[in-house]
Parts: C-alpha cells; structure tokens; sequence
C-alpha cells in the first residue's frame, strides 16, 4: 500500500501560512489588551530557517518567535480610589500565582478579598516584603504610600490612629531574567530582591 508523502514544497508553503496565523494572533491579543491595566504587549517575530535534507538545500520554512515584551511604561491615570497604585518608571509588584510562587506584575487595580486578602482585579494575592500574603482586618479607612506601605484604620479604631499593616514587596529585576507565564504573569529566573527605588503612584494606573 502506498503511504502519501507531503511535498516537501507544500510544507513550507504551510510552514509560512502558520507563521502568519501565529502573527495575526499576537498582534489581535495585544490590541485586545491595549487598555488592561499594567499589560505588556507581546514583542514578535518571523524568521526563515533552512530545511534540512537532501535536495533540500535552497528550502526555507518560517517560524514566529516571541523575543519578549515592551516593558517601557505606560502613560498614568488618576482615578482617586485609595486600592489604586501606578509604578513609577521600571518595577514589577509581587504576587502569588496559582501554583503558590511568586510571580510579577504592573497591574495596581487592587482589591480586598472576602476573607481580607489584598489582591489584584483577577484574583492574585499580593505578597508583602517577607514574601507572604497581605491580609487586612475590616477597615473604617485605607491608604497604601509611594513606598507600598498599607496602613488605615481598622474598624473601631479612633480615626486618629492609623497603623501600618503591611508593606506590598516592590522589585525591579535585570529584564534578562524575566519572561512571560501562560497565566499573563511574569516571573524571574533570578531570586527576588525587594527594591527600595521602586516607587508607587498612589490612587493612579497604569
């Protein structure tokens, strides 16, 4: 029984029409993305490499690559709601992924869980510098500093008494070390070192 072979022509021609598919797919993501708080838009792109084989010689096919991303910061907004935080120039907030790890991102769209934990809009607990999850008790009054510092006014508290609760875990790692998760965070090949020089925008995003 004869087994049909592929054109080795054919394949490549197949091999340049996925490329473009993959393209259309990141730059339609990006798009889609444009106004999601804190995104980085994904960097791309196509390169020809030859076919290995005999006779095969002058081929090539094309593949997508995905270098990395437009890490340069986005234009600031003020919105006046105290969860609000904006990074100033380079600098990632700390959060725990679903497998538990820390992972990075810029989206300052924080809220506070049912139980109390400060997390990000999708759901992300965002960890302090000892690498823990914040979690507040009821709070009459709440305000988070340019140096990540969360501190207000617990429920039954005099309101002239404010105390500090925590302190959201800033970082700035060397890019080379940085790449994206499927999730849409970012993580560091590198051990992750609180950062003193990044700086929050308070009531503002990204």
């Amino acid at each position: 029984e004869l087994i049909p072979v592929m054109s080795p022509y054919l394949w490549v021609a197949m091999s340049g029409a996925d490329a473009t598919l993959a393209s259309q797919a990141v730059t339609a993501n990006n798009l889609a993305n444009a106004n999601t708080t804190g995104f980085r838009a994904e960097m791309y792109a196509t390169r020809a490499l030859p076919v290995v084989g005999s006779r095969l010689a002058t081929q090539v096919y094309a593949v997508v690559e995905q270098p990395g991303a437009n890490l340069e910061s986005g234009p600031v907004t003020r919105t006046g709601r105290p969860l609000d935080v904006a990074i100033n120039g380079r600098g990632w907030i700390v959060v725990q992924a679903p497998d538990g790890q820390p992972a990075l991102t810029r989206n300052g769209d924080l809220s506070i869980s049912s139980t109390g934990v400060l997390e990000t809009i999708t759901g992300h607990p965002v960890l302090s510098d000892n690498a823990q999850p914040i979690t507040l008790p009821p709070m009459s009054s709440l305000q988070i500093g340019v140096d990540g510092t969360v501190s207000g006014v617990p429920q039954g508290s005099q309101p002239n008494a404010p105390v500090t609760l925590g302190r959201i875990q800033l970082v700035n790692p060397a890019v080379k070390n940085l790449y994206r998760g499927r999730d849409g965070l970012f993580r560091s090949r590198a051990p992750l070192v609180p950062n003193a020089a990044v700086g929050l925008t308070p009531r503002a995003l990204e």
